[in-house]
């Protein structure tokens, strides 16, 4: 089975390096850019196919290790 976590920060977390992005692009002529947010991705293979295990699995992942739940936030989806 197959999962991907995407992490980001809350909203209310400055994002220094999503100012920074955002304002590289505008230097590079990029149009239409409004703003950036930086984040990270997880890509996961799991044993098994009971969802619901896995889907645990990936929470206690996430709250131990992948996402800082103080400052970000993190979405699991299932892949194919």
């Amino acid at each position: 089975m197959k999962a991907r976590v995407l992490v980001t920060l809350k909203s209310a977390v400055l994002d220094p390096q999503g100012k920074a992005i955002e304002g590289a692009l505008r230097s590079l002529g990029v149009p239409g850019i409004a703003s950036v947010r930086q984040g990270k991705v997880f890509d996961v293979e799991l044993d098994g196919t009971d969802k619901d295990k896995a889907e645990a699995t990936l929470k206690d992942a996430c709250e131990k290790l992948l996402a800082n739940t103080v400052i970000e936030t993190y979405r699991i989806e299932f892949v194919g």
